[in-house]
């Protein structure tokens, strides 16, 4: 683990994550990282995948910078940028420079939300080059022999103004996520909150009803990420029925007709 005299010590996993795996998926990640391939993880919101980047970080004993990308991002924004100060200019690194100088793993969360000419800037990094060019100030960062670029996106929200290049994409090794099986989602709920199992099956019992709507009036389903939020607000004293409509029904759709099918189905399975 980075000692805490490094740089990089506030991005250090120092506790381990909850993780649940579904599969090979640890085993096949380490493998990747061994190698050093960049990595790109696939699949619905509130599936995990942040998760496991941060579970992976801690197991490989490597500090994580996160990036949460928007339409707004630039390049300057990943790369670093020129102040202005009393005396002058100063150069600060952005975080994917940061990461490759220092050998940290870097974290592109929801990378189809930035702009495509954005993007492009890590393409150096993800093939035998590992190398990240600074145009505006003329230098060329090698990257740290520990340097790992991971970057996720939600295939669901794909369209032809949000997808990545086909270019971009075949840099990658890539993962698919999905939700968990009903057995595995409940545990995983009960372990995050303290919720008694049995309860947790009942909250994933509701999300599944809302994900059969995927499609059908919803444009995605309720995530193991809002059960958690449900699960929470039932330990702490929030009635079942509130706790769903609350962190499981009201964030995911403004449709009277699917809250209506929603909430009854709430009344059912709480009933």
């Amino acid at each position: 683990m980075t000692s805490s005299s490094s740089p990089l010590s506030d991005y250090a996993i120092t506790r381990e994550p909850y993780y649940q795996p579904q599969g090979n998926e640890v085993e096949l990640y380490q493998a990747a990282y061994a190698a050093r391939l960049p990595v790109m993880l696939k699949g619905p919101t509130g599936c995990g995948k942040s998760r496991f980047v941060e579970y992976m970080a801690w197991k490989l004993g490597r500090p994580l910078i996160t990036v949460a990308c928007n339409e707004d991002m630039t390049a300057s924004d990943l790369v670093g940028r020129y102040l202005l100060e009393a005396n002058g200019t100063r150069w600060l690194d952005g975080p994917l420079t940061q990461a490759a100088r220092m050998g940290a793993i870097c974290y592109l969360d929801e990378i189809v939300e930035a702009r495509q000419d954005t993007t492009v800037v890590i393409h150096p990094l993800t093939d035998h080059r590992r190398s990240l060019p600074l145009d505006k100030k003329g230098e060329l960062v090698r990257a740290h022999p520990d340097f790992q670029l991971v970057i996720s996106y939600n295939p669901g929200y794909q369209n032809l103004m949000k997808d990545l290049k086909p270019s971009t994409k075949q840099r990658f090794a890539a993962f698919d996520f999905d939700y968990p099986t009903p057995e595995l989602e409940a545990r995983i709920v009960a372990s995050e909150t303290g919720l008694p199992e049995a309860q947790a099956a009942r909250l994933v019992k509701l999300a599944t009803t809302a994900r059969n709507l995927k499609g059908h009036g919803l444009d995605e389903g309720i995530s193991t990420r809002l059960m958690v939020y449900a699960a929470t607000l039932m330990v702490g004293g929030v009635a079942p029925r509130d706790a769903c409509r609350m962190a499981m029904v009201r964030p995911i759709t403004d449709d009277a007709d699917i809250r209506d099918t929603l909430d009854h189905a709430i009344d059912a399975v709480f009933g």
